[in-house]
């Protein structure tokens, strides 16, 4: 019994246990399509966590913006659970004007993580680059073919 309490202390110490795919819909946003489906979601933190390292990422809504605006490509990755909805709901539309592929994941701690920070980022652009250049390919050619919202 003792032990049981002390594991408890422990998990407590160490902050929120991480949730699983499923649990993370729970928290979902309602414009938060389209989603990425779990394989998905995995392969787009593997394409972030490469891009990271060779500093080839866009984080937060004012540096995505600026460079939607400015022209620059790339895959943009969402996170579901941001709340308001009102900080970043203008990306989507942004994105569907310069044809520019982009899917939601459900959480921004897992995206903000996935690009290195210790802070929850709601929005993150992948650029395309050469080192990395067949998952990104992988993961562009899965985004692009999933279906926009109505």
């Amino acid at each position: 019994m003792a032990r049981e309490k002390e594991a408890e202390r422990a998990a407590d110490a160490e902050g929120t246990p991480e949730r699983s795919y499923r649990e993370q819909l729970d928290f979902l946003n309602p414009i938060a399509r389209p989603l990425a489906s779990r394989k998905l979601t995995r392969k787009l933190y593997k394409c972030i966590r490469k891009a990271a390292k060779h500093k080839q990422i866009r984080r937060g809504v004012k540096e995505v913006q600026k460079f939607i605006n400015k022209g620059e490509k790339g895959i943009t990755v969402l996170a579901g659970d941001t709340q308001p909805i009102d900080v970043y709901c203008h990306i989507p539309i942004m994105c569907e004007d310069r044809s520019l592929p982009y899917a939601y994941v459900p959480s921004k701690s897992d995206l903000g993580a996935a690009a290195g920070s210790k802070r929850p980022t709601c929005v993150i652009m992948i650029k395309p680059h050469e080192e990395y250049q067949e998952t990104y390919d992988e993961c562009l050619e899965e985004v692009e073919a999933l279906p926009l919202p109505l």
